[in-house]
């Protein structure tokens, strides 16, 4: 008796063992579809770099901006945020090489001279920051950004 017991119990573990490793239930689609990534995966890290650096939290930004231009090297905004971290952050070696970066993706723009001229006040270069202001200001409709740096350039 015990022997029947027994080998009912062994023949019934058995067949449960079994019928659990069925796949036919499975949905293979599911399982084995990749659903797309956002269109721009460069997107989140350069919010990400301007929510930091309105912050003043220039290291952040630094790297969420150099992720966003590692993913998309013709983004001129990733180049414009990751110069101007460098500029805060008194990297002024790489955010020369920022700006070059920026300057063959978007071209020689007014709001770009600005940022290069700032860039050059932040360093004492008081006599390049002018011409550079003066040179962005001739092209901007609105010159108020580049009249408050100019300010500071004669306050210093």
């Amino acid at each position: 008796m015990r022997h029947r017991i027994f080998t009912a119990m062994a023949a019934l573990a058995a067949v449960l063992m079994v019928s659990g490793c069925t796949t036919e239930n499975v949905d293979k689609t599911k399982t084995t579809s990749i659903q797309p990534v956002a269109k721009d995966v460069s997107t989140s890290d350069l919010a990400q770099g301007k929510a930091q650096f309105r912050e003043a939290n220039y290291g952040l930004a630094e790297q969420h901006f150099r992720k966003a231009v590692e993913l998309k090297a013709d983004s001129a905004e990733g180049w414009m945020g990751l110069a101007a971290s460098y500029d805060e952050l008194g990297r002024f070696d790489f955010a020369d090489r920022a700006y070059d970066q920026l300057l063959k993706v978007a071209g020689r723009k007014p709001q770009i001279v600005n940022n290069m001229g700032y860039s050059q006040l932040l360093r004492g270069n008081k006599k390049k920051a002018r011409a550079l202001l003066m040179e962005a200001r001739a092209g901007m409709a609105d010159p108020s950004v580049i009249n408050a740096n100019l300010a500071l350039l004669n306050k210093g």
